[in-house]
C-alpha cells in the first residue's frame, strides 16, 4: 500500500516537527521477534510510529541521527508484491516492509534526503517526486538552522518578515479572515497575499464562483538564494512578491485579480462637543463656509505713502510728512505775534553704513525769525539812547 499524503493532525501529533511523508510500514526492531504494522510518519529527522492513522499519540519513535545505512532486503515475503528494507542504526538493525517497490523507492528517497540533506541520485523516481525531495531538503535545512538558535522567539502565525516592496493586496489576516474578506467584497478583487499558517511562509488565498464560493490557498516560501517560490506541483520561482502576484494573474489569463480594498474617507469635518447644562456629548458637523479671502499684498516698490506725525515743540505744532527717500517738516500756519519763535526742521545727512542709512534732524532759526529779532533789537537800542540823552 502506497504512503498517504501528508495531513494536518491535532493533539500530540500537531506538536511534532513538520511531517514530510507518512504511510503504513511493517516494523521489526533488533529486539523484536515479530513485525508490527504501524502508521509511520517522517517528521523532521525522526520516525514516529502510531497504532493507526487516526491516533494522535505515537507509541514509538526512532531518531535518525544514529543512521548508518539503508539498503534493500531481497529476501522473499509471503506477500509477493511487498518490498523490504534494512535500516541500520548505531544500536542495531530494523527491518521495514512496504507495500510495493514504488513505495520502497519513495521511503528510501525521503529517509536519505532527510539524513544527508541532499537528494539521492541512484533512485528510480519521477521528476515530480524528485522535486518533492528537493523541497523536503530545503525545509529540513531551514528547520535545523532555526533549531540552532533557541533564543529566537517563535514567529507569530500572522507575522512574517517581508523583504522588498510589499504588494498592495497583502493583508495580515488568517486563512478564515481572508476568505471572509474576499466574499464580502467581490468587486475589490479575488486574490490576496497573507501570512502562512506556520509563520515562516506566505500564502495566497483566491476566491471564484462555481455554484457558490470556491476558495484556494497556495503556499509561497522564501528561497535561501533570494526570491520566492509558489509551491505547486511545478514550482514557480519569482524574484519578488510582486512577481508572485503577476505570475498568478498571468497563469489564469487575468481571472485572478489582486484584492484592493480602498478604505472610505469622510466627506465632512465633524467634531464632538459637550453640553454645559446636561453634560451630554454631541457630534457636530462643521459648517462648509467658503474660505476667508487672502490678505491684500503689500504695495510694490516705488509707490509713495505719506505718514503724518504731530509733534509739539515750544507749544508749536509741526507736521512731519515722510515719503520714501524724502523727509521734510511742513510748519503749520503761524500767528503774526512778533515774540513767537518758529523753528524749522532741516535734514542733514549723517555718515552711516550703506546697509542702514540714517538721517538726523538739526534745528536752526528761520531767516524770517532772525530778521525780526534784529529789527526788534535795533528799536530797543534806539530807545535806550534817546532816554539817556
Amino acid at each position: 500500500m502506497a504512503a498517504a499524503p501528508v495531513k494536518q493532525r491535532s493533539g500530540t501529533r500537531a506538536q511534532l516537527p513538520p511531517c514530510y511523508y507518512e504511510g503504513y510500514l511493517e516494523k521489526r526492531g533488533p529486539k523484536e521477534k515479530i513485525s508490527r504494522r504501524l502508521w509511520t510518519c517522517l517528521c523532521g529527522n525522526t520516525l514516529f510510529f502510531f497504532n493507526n492513522a487516526k491516533d494522535t499519540h505515537y507509541v514509538e519513535k526512532m531518531d535518525l541521527s544514529g543512521f548508518v545505512s539503508l539498503k534493500d532486503d531481497c529476501s522473499r515475503d509471503r506477500n509477493l508484491e511487498a518490498a523490504r528494507l534494512i535500516l541500520r542504526m548505531k544500536d542495531g538493525e530494523t527491518k521495514l516492509t512496504v507495500a510495493n517497490l514504488e513505495a520502497r523507492e519513495l521511503w528510501k528517497g525521503f529517509l536519505q534526503s532527510v539524513v544527508d540533506l541532499s537528494v539521492p541520485s541512484c533512485l528510480t523516481l519521477l521528476p515530480g517526486q524528485v522535486q518533492m525531495l528537493r523541497e523536503v531538503v530545503d525545509r529540513e535545512r531551514n528547520r535545523r538552522r532555526a533549531a540552532r538558535t533557541p533564543t529566537r522567539a517563535p514567529p507569530s502565525p500572522l507575522s512574517v518578515p517581508l523583504l522588498g516592496e510589499i504588494p498592495s493586496c497583502f493583508r495580515p489576516v488568517s486563512r478564515t479572515e481572508a476568505e471572509v474578506l474576499l466574499e464580502r467584497h467581490p468587486d475589490c478583487g479575488n486574490m490576496l497575499l497573507r501570512p502562512g499558517r506556520d509563520g515562516s511562509s506566505l500564502a495566497v488565498t483566491t476566491r471564484q464562483d462555481l455554484n457558490g464560493s470556491v476558495f484556494r490557498h497556495y503556499r509561497v516560501t522564501q528561497r535561501e538564494q533570494g526570491g520566492y517560490v509558489i509551491d505547486v506541483e511545478n514550482p514557480i520561482p519569482c524574484a519578488t512578491l510582486h512577481d508572485v502576484i503577476d505570475a498568478l494573474v498571468e497563469k489564469t489569463a487575468g481571472t485572478l485579480q489582486p484584492f484592493l480594498l480602498e478604505e472610505p474617507y469622510e466627506e465632512n469635518i465633524t467634531f464632538v462637543s459637550s453640553n454645559e447644562e446636561n453634560g451630554e456629548r454631541i457630534l457636530h458637523c462643521a459648517p462648509s463656509s467658503p474660505l476667508p479671502k487672502a490678505p491684500a499684498l503689500p504695495p510694490k516698490q516705488g509707490t509713495q505713502k505719506s505718514y503724518t506725525t504731530h509733534t509739539h515743540t515750544n507749544k508749536h505744532t509741526h507736521i512731519l510728512t515722510v515719503c520714501p527717500g524724502v523727509e521734510r517738516w511742513k510748519p503749520l500756519p503761524r500767528s503774526p505775534a512778533p515774540d513767537r519763535r518758529i523753528l524749522s526742521a532741516v535734514t542733514s545727512p549723517v555718515p552711516s553704513s550703506p546697509s542702514s542709512p540714517m538721517r538726523r534732524l538739526v534745528l536752526s532759526p528761520s531767516p524770517l525769525l532772525a530778521q525780526s529779532l534784529t529789527e526788534e533789537l535795533k528799536m530797543k537800542l534806539e530807545k535806550r539812547r534817546t532816554s539817556q540823552e
